[in-house]
């Protein structure tokens, strides 16, 4: 088996402990947890983070990564907290054993020259040369842009430090990138994925299923299997990398995502 089956505990929408243990009923290998305030952050008491990891021990569940989105890094005023903010999740993934905090940075600009990408890069830069000498790969997740732009971010680092983590579906339903070609595109910086699917509404705005809420929205996420993520051939892509890590399965939407995610980990479970 190339891949391991991993659960954010926030899709779960009850609280931590509850979610850890829910995720092990289901036979995951491992959770991401938030480090944002939503369920741990930099500031949560030691002796709750000795819990967390204990339990995370009992139940044979690794630490995949944490979630450390605190919002976009476009705006040189707003950066100076939110880098600071984003160092202490970083310390607290070293406290904790896991080396991978994923992240939205914002929309990347195509145009170098553009001061939202200047102000991106010189962010991602300090955080990249910072997660470096803690030995922390700060992940980006894939979405707002396509990957060629993304990658022409990465590839103008001077750091190992910044990474990606791969969300086929942000780049399907929100940018109508291919996952398979972009899997091939972001190859070298990949250390982590969710597992999410949906559609590009406006792709569907002719089909009866969707054509009111195509009105309203851009994108809709589905159950894995349903959306045009088409995970057989991107799962592949994903094998063909090299890469061997979590998929890791989030779940925004749905009345029931215990059920979801239960069904998500059978859906993973036959694919790989």
């Amino acid at each position: 088996m190339s891949f391991k089956i991993g659960v954010i505990t926030d899709s779960f929408r009850c609280p931590l402990e509850k979610a850890i243990e829910k995720a092990a009923f289901l036979g995951a290998d491992g959770v991401q947890i938030y480090a944002t305030g939503r369920e741990l952050s930099h500031d949560t008491p030691d002796d709750l983070i000795k819990k967390i990891m204990r339990q995370l021990n009992d139940t044979h569940l690794e630490l995949s990564a944490l979630c450390g989105d605190i919002g976009a890094f476009d705006d040189e005023i707003v950066n100076i907290e939110r880098i600071k903010r984003s160092k202490k999740i970083v310390d607290l993934a070293v406290k904790m054993g896991t080396n991978v905090v994923t992240t939205h940075i914002g929309t990347v600009p195509e145009d170098k020259n553009d001061k939202k990408y200047i102000t991106i890069h010189k962010a991602c830069l300090e955080l990249g040369k910072y997660a470096d000498s803690h030995n922390v790969k700060f992940a980006i997740e894939t979405g707002p842009e396509k990957a060629h732009v993304l990658r022409m971010l990465l590839d103008d680092l001077d750091c190992t430090g910044i990474a990606v983590n791969f969300d086929p579906a942000n780049l399907t339903m929100c940018v109508d990138d291919d996952a398979r070609a972009a899997v091939a595109i972001l190859a070298p910086y990949i250390v982590h994925t969710h597992a999410k699917d949906g559609i590009m509404l406006s792709k569907y705005a002719l089909d009866p299923r969707y054509a009111e809420i195509a009105k309203q929205r851009k994108w809709l996420e589905l159950p894995l299997g349903e959306g045009d993520v088409g995970f057989p051939t991107y799962l592949e892509a994903l094998r063909k990398s090299g890469y061997k890590g979590f998929l890791t399965i989030e779940r925004e939407v749905g009345e029931d995502p215990a059920k979801d995610i239960a069904n998500a980990v059978s859906f993973l479970r036959k694919l790989i």
